[in-house]
């Protein structure tokens, strides 16, 4: 077989291979931006936005599922099932919400949502097939929250890209990302300004390769 012919075969096989529908989970601490990055996605594909964003941490207390999301990129379709989850912490203080102006009744009930919340999103992480660790590029992404989040994908051996968010902020690193975490892929983008998702949605697709 020649090299031109052998090339060709890997091609047809890494098509046959790649699967073209998984789900798709998004997971990081408070305030990096997911709800923003599933609500830009969902947009451009399916026309509807997935939740409310908010300067308020953990106003994502539910996992929230969106079905069929159908992303096409230079003739090829990729189908995915987005899961945006609540913000994962190491402790939920109810005296953080009312720092935003939220009374202490109120605040104590979102505490306990958002633990909640966080538990469920734990457990979803059984049933994902691809994740997108998303950052705060403004700030020191090693941190402990981030690494329990990278070891437990990890541990699953769950394709995991790393989205280096806030590319939009003149404080934004994107190296310092890849410098801390050098074994993963890491995209930098503006889930606000909704630069940096053509690269995104490149490495869905690589991605989508590893997914058994």
């Amino acid at each position: 077989m020649g090299l031109k012919q052998f090339l060709k075969k890997v091609f047809l096989l890494n098509l046959f291979w790649r699967k073209k529908h998984f789900k798709l989970g998004i997971y990081g601490p408070p305030n990096v931006g997911k709800t923003s990055l599933a609500n830009y996605i969902s947009k451009e594909w399916t026309g509807e936005e997935m939740g409310t964003v908010s300067k308020v941490p953990h106003e994502t207390r539910e996992v929230t599922l969106k079905e069929k999301v159908v992303i096409e990129k230079k003739g090829k379709k990729l189908e995915i099932n987005l899961v945006d989850t609540p913000g994962i912490s190491t402790k939920v203080d109810f005296e953080e919400f009312t720092k935003y102006g939220v009374k202490k009744k109120d605040a104590k009930k979102r505490a306990r949502e958002a633990t909640k919340g966080i538990i469920e999103a734990i457990k979803w992480l059984d049933d994902m097939d691809v994740v997108l660790a998303v950052m705060d590029s403004t700030k020191d992404p090693y941190n402990q929250v981030n690494i329990t989040i990278l070891g437990n994908l990890e541990a699953r051996n769950i394709p995991v890209i790393v989205v280096a968010n806030k590319t939009d902020l003149k404080s934004s690193k994107i190296k310092r990302v890849r410098s801390a975490f050098p074994q993963y892929k890491v995209v930098g983008l503006s889930a606000k300004k909704g630069d940096g998702f053509n690269k995104l949605y490149d490495a869905l697709f690589d991605a989508s390769r590893e997914v058994k």
